[in-house]
């Protein structure tokens, strides 16, 4: 038998409870669409949102560590084109020698010998200039939180580094001594070039293995925080239609409430 009340409208309080469902849903869509993610606070994932956090920073880290390696790229490469340099210099140093050390011509041995002296100094300022001292040959680059340091040691590369301490020759025998030390620097700073050529290689390995975990982790973090923007325009669609109908039925439900009085005419 139905019933009739003025009292509790039952069938309006139905509507209104279903009617804030569907708003919260439909702002929760909007939500997601209007933001991108799917987690927007912490009560839509929490578990979630703490395992998106820490790969945000992870990236955070990764991409941190691709610039410190850049930068000791930049580094290396000023020290490799120093070093190229200086064994220019040592080219000169040894047709300057050479030259010297030969009886039968009739160079000024003084005027070879000054020029010798002066471009051994310059090989002290060019490797002071890029940081080839033996003081300070220490290269350490940090790259990533998981035993990321890359890190390496470079001779220094003065005259004395070098072997070269006949820096002047007053005599043929003098000038062929300057050669041999000349000759044997070329090695020396070709072991010092190996070294600087081995950890830019590190280092280009190290961003390559970097960049691509940036791509992962980010996908992983997307999959976790970002919206899937498709089923959300879907949620949407249903709860613009389910809140219509819903103001709808509780437009009717309060009018059958309001037709009660008539009863008592």
């Amino acid at each position: 038998m139905a019933s009739f009340s003025v009292v509790n409208n039952i069938a309006s309080q139905n509507a209104q409870s279903n009617l804030a469902l569907t708003n919260t849903g439909l702002n929760r869509a909007l939500g997601r669409l209007s933001s991108g993610f799917r987690i927007n606070q912490s009560g839509d994932d929490a578990a979630g949102l703490a395992v998106a956090n820490t790969y945000r920073n992870d990236i955070a880290i990764l991409n941190q560590g691709i610039r410190n390696a850049n930068d000791g790229m930049s580094v290396l490469q000023i020290k490799d084109s120093a070093l190229a340099n200086i064994a220019t210099v040592l080219d000169r140093l040894a047709t300057l020698a050479t030259q010297a050390a030969s009886d039968a011509g009739e160079a000024d041995i003084a005027k070879l010998s000054a020029e010798f002296n002066t471009l051994t100094t310059e090989i002290d300022r060019e490797a002071a200039v890029a940081g080839l001292t033996a003081a300070s040959t220490a290269f350490s680059v940090f790259v990533s939180a998981s035993n990321g340091t890359i890190a390496g040691t470079m001779a220094g590369v003065e005259t004395a580094d070098l072997g070269i301490t006949q820096l002047t020759f007053t005599s043929v025998a003098q000038a062929q001594t300057a050669l041999t030390q000349v000759k044997a620097a070329v090695s020396t700073l070709a072991g010092v070039q190996n070294s600087v050529g081995t950890l830019q290689n590190r280092l280009s390995f190290a961003v390559s293995l970097s960049s691509s975990q940036v791509v992962n982790t980010q996908a992983a973090e997307s999959r976790i925080r970002d919206a899937n923007i498709a089923e959300e325009s879907a949620n949407m669609t249903k709860y613009s239609i389910l809140s219509q109908a819903g103001i709808a039925a509780l437009s009717q439900a309060n009018q059958a409430s309001s037709s009660v009085p008539g009863l008592l005419r």
